[in-house]
């Protein structure tokens, strides 16, 4: 029974993996009200059934994009550096988006920043918070997890919606050094008794 359960996962992840590129190629070329499904079925060649299997729309194949996305970026923080040094995965996030801007770009013309900067703060809140809460379960924090969760995830947007808008005057390199002097002696007040 494993061995299948295994093919049908790596077939989840290949197919999950299509669609969202997929998704991400049309969002560049045209306004995300304009795609339909059968542009997303066409260009990332899988089935209408396969498609439907895996999602209720594109509107849920964008969202489950969008939390995979954050989860992974709630993944590659550092919490051993959180105070000190830099622990957010800012140059990396910024760095992307510096590479792919047709994608903000065509976000921008979608009408969809505003939504989807929303939830990235729902979302990374939320992962932040089950990190922390892992991480110090046994010790009470100078300000609630759930604050402090929030904070960082929405200085991160805050700070990265203000850039994109700017048409990126700094480099992602300074924008991590400045996120961090930002946050770190807040991070370092709130990880202490």
């Amino acid at each position: 029974m494993k061995p299948k359960k295994k093919t049908s996962d790596r077939r989840t992840r290949r197919t999950r993996h299509k669609v969202s590129g997929a998704l991400v190629d049309l969002i560049k070329e045209k306004r995300f009200d304009d795609i339909t499904v059968q542009n997303l079925i066409d260009r990332a060649g899988v089935g209408r059934s396969t498609f439907y299997t895996h999602f209720r729309d594109k509107e849920d194949a964008f969202a489950h994009q969008w939390e995979q996305f954050n989860l992974f970026l709630a993944e590659q923080i550092k919490w051993e550096n959180a105070g000190k040094h830099s622990f957010f995965p800012v140059k990396f996030f910024f760095q992307h988006l510096q590479e792919s801007e047709s994608f903000y770009q065509g976000l921008v013309r979608s009408g969809k920043v505003e939504a989807i900067f929303k939830s990235g703060v729902e979302h990374l809140s939320h992962h932040i918070q089950a990190a922390l809460s892992a991480k110090f379960k046994s010790r009470q924090l100078a300000i609630p997890i759930p604050v402090l969760s929030h904070y960082l995830a929405n200085e991160f947007f805050g700070l990265l919606k203000w850039w994109l808008d700017a048409r990126m005057p700094y480099t992602p390199e300074a924008m991590d050094e400045m996120f961090h002097r930002l946050v770190n002696p807040t991070i370092k007040s709130a990880l202490t008794n």
